[in-house]
């Protein structure tokens, strides 16, 4: 009877270079937007203005993605409010015809 290794890290979150999941994702849409804004601002503009744009949009959204890392992989909005839903069922409900 042969017997195989068994990966244990399947459950994990992907990680690099600091970045986990989902906010992988983030930071590489980030540093796309960050050159895109970066060239169309040095083009219309000053070539050193779409440089400035470029290191700024870039190290802003890093670390803006990098805090809301913090906040966990599945951040979510947590209410205090109690919610009540109303029930919309009538006395007469499943029965067939008037």
């Amino acid at each position: 009877m042969r017997t195989y290794p068994v990966y244990k890290g399947l459950q994990k979150p992907l990680v690099y270079r600091g970045f986990k999941g989902k906010f992988i994702a983030y930071g590489i849409c980030t540093l796309g937007l960050g050159l895109v804004l970066g060239g169309l601002s040095g083009a219309l503009v000053n070539m050193y203005f779409g440089g400035i744009v470029t290191i700024f949009s870039i190290t802003g959204g890093l670390l803006y993605t990098s805090s809301k890392q913090k906040s966990g992989l599945h951040d979510k909005k947590r209410s205090e409010k109690i919610h009540i839903h109303p029930v919309y069922l009538s006395r007469g409900y499943g029965k067939i015809g008037i």
